[in-house]
């Protein structure tokens, strides 16, 4: 016999039922279970890379400018590069 999942009502919804409260605008999260949900596309891969000193005094004077992490800042400026060639 199988389990039936209870929603955060205590009770199943139906897809006619969960359908008129999104047309109504009614916030659905408390009837989603989002612990594996993940976005296509998105997967992350650590690499490892030298810069030399002097530019990374660089990268971190400019990423201070802008307010964000070096990090970030990598990431932004490889992705602007990517952007327009």
């Amino acid at each position: 016999m199988k389990k039936r999942r209870a929603t955060s009502a205590g009770r199943g919804l139906t897809a006619a039922s969960l359908d008129a409260r999104h047309d109504a605008g009614v916030d659905l999260s408390a009837h989603m279970d989002l612990t594996g949900a993940k976005r296509p596309g998105r997967d992350v891969q650590r690499v490892n890379v030298d810069f030399p000193v002097q530019l990374l005094l660089e990268i971190d004077r400019q990423a201070r400018r802008l307010g964000v992490t070096r990090q970030a800042f990598i990431k932004i400026r490889i992705a602007d590069s990517l952007n327009r060639s």
